[in-house]
């Protein structure tokens, strides 16, 4: 090996070594605990970019550290490989989208594995295996005869470009999340997962969790249980009554109108023979320009209800700001109470009557709605009654009427996992005509996809390939059709961090090394998961403990959530360089550039068109804006523990980083001065550690390394451990470097101060080992060290060597700050005092005055109290 850093060389021989002794394969241990390190599995889409090096480094570095810490590490890697990206790219370019994606797969492996990340490459799977998504369809039949999957015709969202349902999740202001396209409401047969009867559990163990508070409060808030009550008006003329669940039912006595959804089951009949109505519930199905709120908009239905209570005729309207997926889809308006209510009786003149006075003060509801709670007026006999009785009273009565209850809603609603794109894991049921819906058995497991099918991107593939559909009925050999409808992708996702721990049983869909492995102890991946793939990943993990048990006394899963903590890491941004061309916008990306300032601030001339384009500021790195970064460009330029080094010290996890490649510049040259460091250690005629360290007789300059170094090793486990604070912990091994650079200079170079330096050089490695693996790995073979760095130990701080020999004392003289003084370590009440009073800025200050008091706190302050 040169004694040059040659990262190429280093990294190759290191990654050589590891594969070839086969160091991350790891299996259970029931004698040691175990830590599960996850990140969110990467979408095969061709190539890494620097928010995949960044989160997976992340995990990395988690797994390398609690393996120094002696414990257990499970730390995995596949491919969320089904979707829509790998279909659309097979219609672009007359492939197959397997082989696509088995192609990116490829080449993303490899470029994992010159990141160096410690993955036991035994555990990869591909959810487009057939061998994987066969035990997520048992698991749908599971639920398919538990109750937890039903098939009806719904309102769906569809998405006209990818010709596909989206969930709700999956629009994004009106739009596809994926092809951007304005989002089309229409009605399909649609396969559900019952998530609602998980809502309570879901709710409630958000409480057991150590995920980021925004996170929780995301969650909470999509579940949204809500307390009230649901009211039944009787729809006048019709054996029918119109139900809706209100969280105020103590406003009932000044509801004036009633307001359903355009896509309420009523609107069906009423539309057929009223082309106005239809054209307006048409129109409110058409999403809106994103963050525009749109003036309340109805018509009257002719329909009215009669008030359970008052026995008044109140009108129905239909109304846009009316949401299906909400309570009933129909609400009672009570304008005076709520502002959407009076926004919508203002424009069109209807009663607003106040019947809540605010508990102090006045209220005028001509000019906008009182929505506090309040005091019952105009309420007839529930007049004087604060909220919980009012409402209390009110739901009794109606009650007794057989007109309404109490009642808990939840803003979420159930799962719709059908999709019709051929990209996907067909939905195991077979619609025989004498049967119904029959789950396919286990032994045809898996229904695999047909691979000679025709992909135009217009309608289903599947429902166009007559071999699929065309089966026989497994419970009574009837001609029947099989389910055209693949999964929703996050059906794939929401269960697989439990499939790596049984990633190589086929006889079920998990065995007992789950409830050794699970739950995951750390995940990290995106805030944009918030919702969808976590919430699914949740509900799934619960119906998984509750039917996956081989006996009540051995289930497969034994924990409530599938991951205990996790870590929400920033976005990557870059440079954004942009040149106006007319009306379009054209963008660069940096390496493209030659940089310049002016007064007009940062620019890039083109090198090859010469043309100019300004930064425009920073964004997160993106195809469409061409700021990404190539991690392999900047590996091949820097090594691997460079990139590595620069994602976790640059920024804390959880926020934002801002690439610069300065600063990467910087993270190469540190590593470049450690290597050299080590070497003259190495090449050091005392290379080999004879003399025991005996910290008894070290000088001062000698006691202040060893303190420095057991505290360096304090705040770094700390850093990591507890606060998960990597940039810091970074700072402080660069510290400690920088003083052992300075202790080296002093001319230290005795036996004696060899021993030292030799010993924090081994602490240093050990340190930066989880950060940087590649370079920590070559330089503890060339310190001669015995054994794999792998399996030493994290180095462990003496507390006798972290205490300061000094202190710093500050001294105040009625609480203004006069000065600071060094005092023992331990000094005593009076010795402190008299430091104080013997300071001579102290007895400037002073004059001829005598302190009335002297307050005194160990090791940290003096107070002096002088009065007049």
């Amino acid at each position: 090996m040169s004694n040059k850093y040659r990262p190429a060389e280093i990294e190759q021989q290191a990654q050589t070594y590891w594969e070839t002794h086969q160091r991350f394969v790891i299996d259970e241990d029931p004698n040691k605990e175990k830590f599960y390190a996850l990140a969110m599995f990467p979408y095969p889409s061709g190539k890494l970019h620097m928010g995949h090096a960044r989160v997976y480094t992340i995990t990395d570095l988690l797994a390398r550290f609690y393996r120094m810490c002696g414990k257990q590490v499970l730390h995995p890697i596949g491919w969320d490989a089904f979707g829509l990206p790998a279909e659309n790219a097979a219609i672009e370019k007359g492939d197959h989208p397997a082989a696509w994606t088995y192609s990116n797969i490829d080449h993303m492996r490899k470029q994992l594995k010159r990141l160096g990340y410690s993955y036991d490459w035994r555990r990869e799977f591909a959810t487009c295996d057939p061998s994987y998504y066969k035990w997520e369809q048992w698991l749908f039949t599971e639920f398919f005869k538990r109750g937890l999957a039903y098939r009806k015709e719904s309102w769906v969202n569809w998405d006209p470009v990818d010709q596909t349902v989206l969930a709700n999740e999956q629009v994004e202001n009106g739009r596809g999340w994926r092809s951007g396209a304005l989002v089309e409401r229409k009605k399909m047969m649609q396969w559900n997962l019952r998530i609602t009867a998980y809502a309570d559990e879901l709710l409630n163990d958000l409480q057991t969790l150590n995920w980021p508070a925004n996170i929780i409060a995301m969650q909470t808030n999509w579940i949204g249980k809500s307390v009230g009550a649901l009211i039944d008006f009787a729809l006048n003329g019709r054996n029918d009554t119109l139900r809706v669940f209100t969280t105020r039912p103590d406003t009932i006595m000044g509801a004036t109108f009633m307001a359903i959804a355009a896509d309420h089951p009523l609107m069906d009949e009423l539309c057929a023979d009223n082309a106005e109505l239809n054209a307006f519930a048409a129109k409110c199905r058409t999403p809106h320009e994103p963050n525009v709120e749109l003036p309340k908009k109805g018509m009257p239905t002719g329909l009215s209800v009669t008030h359970p209570l008052s026995g008044d005729e109140l009108p129905v309207w239909v109304a846009n700001f009316v949401l299906m997926e909400y309570g009933t889809g129909a609400i009672m308006s009570v304008p005076a109470h709520d502002q959407r209510d009076w926004e919508f009786a203002t424009t069109y003149k209807l009663p607003i009557k106040q019947v809540i006075a605010p508990l102090n003060g006045e209220c005028d509801t001509s000019q906008a709605a009182y929505s506090p709670q309040g005091i019952c007026m105009n309420s007839g006999k529930y007049d004087g009654l604060d909220f919980a009785s009012a409402s209390k009273a009110i739901i009794a009565d109606l009650q007794g009427k057989g007109s309404g209850k109490q009642h808990v809603n939840w803003r979420l609603r159930d799962w719709g996992v059908s999709r019709q794109r051929y990209w996907g894991a067909p939905i195991p049921i077979i619609h025989c005509p004498d049967c119904g819906e029959v789950p396919v058995p286990l032994q045809d497991l898996p229904v695999e996809l047909p691979q000679d099918v025709v992909l135009d991107g217009k309608g289903s593939a599947l429902a166009a390939h007559s071999d699929f559909v065309d089966t026989n009925c497994p419970q009574c050999g009837t001609a029947a059709k099989r389910d055209t409808d693949t999964f929703d992708t996050f059906f794939e996702s929401s269960w697989y961090q439990s499939r790596f721990a049984s990633y190589d049983c086929d006889q079920a869909m998990l065995d007992n090394r789950a409830s050794y492995w699970c739950p995951v102890d750390q995940y990290v991946g995106g805030i944009e998961h918030a919702i969808l793939h976590l919430l699914y990943a949740r509900f799934f993990h619960k119906v998984m403990r509750d039917l996956l048990r081989d006996d009540q006394a051995n289930p497969i899963l034994t924990s409530d959530e599938p991951f205990a903590n996790l870590l929400a890491q920033g976005m990557v941004l870059a440079p954004v360089y942009l040149r106006q061309d007319g009306a379009h916008k054209v963008y660069a990306n940096e390496q493209e550039l030659k940089l310049g300032r002016d007064e007009r601030g940062i620019y890039g001339l083109h090198k090859d068109s010469g043309e100019r384009f300004d930064c425009v500021g920073v964004g997160k790195m993106s195809k469409s804006k061409r700021n990404g970064v190539d991690p392999e460009r900047v590996i091949t330029k820097y090594g691997a523990d460079t990139v590595r080094l620069y994602m976790l010290f640059t920024a804390p996890p959880e926020q934002t980083l801002e690439w610069s490649e300065h600063g990467v510049v910087g993270m190469h040259r540190f590593l470049n001065r450690f290597w050299n460091l080590c070497q003259s250690y190495i090449a050091s005629p005392n290379s080999k550690l004879e003399t025991p360290l005996q910290p008894d007789l070290l000088n001062p300059a000698q006691r202040e390394l060893w303190r420095k170094s057991n505290k360096t090793i304090q705040k770094v486990y700390d850093d990591i451990y507890r606060r998960r604070a990597f940039n810091t912990a970074i700072a402080a091994i660069m510290e400690l470097t920088n003083s052992l650079h300075k202790f080296d200079g002093q001319g230290n170079s005795s036996t004696f101060d060899h021993t030292l330096g030799r010993l924090v050089i081994m602490h240093l490695v050990c340190l930066l080992a989880p950060f940087t693996p590649h370079i920590c790995h070559s330089l503890w073979q060339q310190l001669g060290q015995d054994g794999d760095l792998l399996d030493h130990p994290f180095p462990q701080a003496d507390q006798a060597a972290c205490k300061e020999d000094t202190l710093t004392m500050v001294v105040q003289i009625n609480g203004r700050l006069r000065a600071r003084l060094a005092i023992a370590a331990g000094a005593s009440k009076e010795e402190m005092e008299q430091a104080a009073l013997s300071d001579p800025k102290i007895i400037t200050h002073l004059g001829k005055a005598t302190p009335a008091k002297i307050i005194v706190v160990p090791g940290k302050l003096v107070n002096l109290v002088v009065k007049g």
